[in-house]
């Protein structure tokens, strides 16, 4: 295939009707990769707001079941972008996603800023590090990708534009990024975890590159030392030089799903969507016995 396959097949495409298949042909078959690390990071970012990470750290599921949690805000989170919002898995999966935060009580500025961050840093990284930067069919896309998405999950007063959206995660960030002694425990487990996501690169080379990948502020919050300015350079140019090589290899015809990465563990057998996440007061789904279950 052409190396500029999806992206003409994007421009085709109109954002205002066919968003979610835009978007779906950016996170699953151009940029799988870029988009898998960047909405990590995304999530990461989150810690850095004590109301966010110290809750996290005080439910324990991002401590003790870390790689059960990574995996299930993953597989939740893709359904959506994979079926649509009106295929009943994704009703499902976005059930799921609102049953759980209705056990906690999570005020509106928390949801609307985590939000930005996956309109936000998926863009920024792309910038940077991608083989091309999204078009602006395609942010477009992903501004009503999330805008969408954050209907769903009853979000209000959402940003229209990109900038708009920047505009809030930003400010948010300016504001109430600071140091928890929770967040900083949650941060380490998720390092701790990403850092077993490649066996074959050292783990302490792994913790400096992710360090380094990291900006200032956020370092600063989560209480991380910045690492050497010659590290920091060296790590970024090396992505970039990934992503340069990326953009001279033939466009993937295969989409990736989040279920077929390698470090993606906790179903081995299959899952089922409705199984997914925790289940503060129980668990109301019958369990059958497990077999290779596609959701």
């Amino acid at each position: 295939m052409r190396r500029d396959h999806w992206r003409r097949v994007n421009a085709a495409l109109d954002p205002e009707r066919d968003f979610v298949e835009i978007y779906r042909n950016v996170v699953m078959h151009e940029f799988p990769w870029d988009m898998n690390q960047s909405l990590s990071f995304a999530l990461f970012r989150t810690y850095a707001v004590p109301g966010i990470g110290g809750l996290l750290d005080r439910t324990g599921e991002f401590t003790a079941r870390t790689q059960k949690r990574y995996d299930d805000t993953a597989l939740l989170l893709e359904v959506p972008t994979r079926a649509g919002f009106a295929a009943p898995e994704a009703r499902s999966a976005i059930r799921r996603i609102n049953q759980m935060h209705r056990a906690y009580d999570i005020p509106d500025h928390e949801f609307r800023y985590v939000l930005s961050t996956f309109v936000v840093v998926p863009k920024r990284w792309l910038d940077a590090y991608g083989k091309r930067a999204l078009t602006d069919a395609e942010l477009d896309a992903s501004v009503r990708y999330y805008r969408e998405l954050g209907r769903h999950m009853n979000i209000t007063d959402l940003p229209e534009t990109y900038e708009g959206f920047a505009e809030l995660m930003d400010g948010y960030e300016a504001e109430h990024f600071a140091f928890d002694e929770g967040a900083r425990r949650v941060a380490d487990a998720t390092l701790a975890l990403l850092l077993t996501f490649r066996p074959y690169v050292p783990k302490r080379a792994m913790e400096a590159v992710s360090r380094a990948l990291m900006d200032d502020a956020l370092l600063d919050a989560l209480g991380y030392a910045h690492p050497p300015r010659v590290v920091v350079i060296g790590s970024r140019v090396a992505v970039r030089l990934r992503g340069v090589i990326a953009g001279l290899l033939p466009a993937r015809a295969k989409p990736t799903r989040v279920e077929d990465l390698p470090w993606i563990r906790s179903y081995p057998d299959g899952f089922r969507v409705e199984e997914l996440g925790t289940f503060p007061g129980g668990c109301p789904v019958p369990h059958a016995p497990t077999g290779g279950g596609d959701p």
